[in-house]
């Protein structure tokens, strides 16, 4: 969990009193089928519950899941910031039927975009290698 994934965020928002909202943006270290890993200045409990968005920045657009609801499942601290193991809590279908297709296709895209990191990466060492 040394890096964030390439291009995508999670944003939701957070309650300062009874009035006043900030929306925070914050960077993605892990997404799975089933929840995800936040780096964030924000302090949360284990059990309490977010919505939030998931945004992959492409060139053109923007993927986006909206309305994702989260439990909080695990706190680590690191420096001033936590890391926070988050759990997706199935959708309701009908609400947003669109959801998981939007989550799968985020998955899809960063995982494509992991493999050309990697090849680039590799293939730079390589290349470095064979000049030394």
């Amino acid at each position: 969990m040394n890096e964030a994934l390439p291009d995508l965020r999670a944003r939701f928002h957070f309650r300062h009193g009874l009035f006043r909202k900030e929306r925070v943006d914050v960077p993605v270290f892990e997404l799975d089928t089933y929840g995800c890993v936040l780096k964030s200045d924000k302090v949360f409990e284990p059990g309490d519950t977010i919505i939030m968005d998931l945004v992959m920045t492409m060139p053109v657009d923007e993927i986006c899941a909206q309305g994702i609801n989260g439990v909080i499942i695990q706190r680590r601290k690191h420096c001033s910031n936590f890391f926070y193991s988050v759990e997706f809590v199935d959708p309701d279908r009908q609400k947003n039927p669109h959801l998981s297709d939007r989550l799968s296709r985020i998955r899809s895209v960063l995982s494509r975009k992991q493999s050309i990191q990697s090849r680039r990466s590799s293939g730079t060492g390589a290349a470095l290698q064979k000049t030394a």
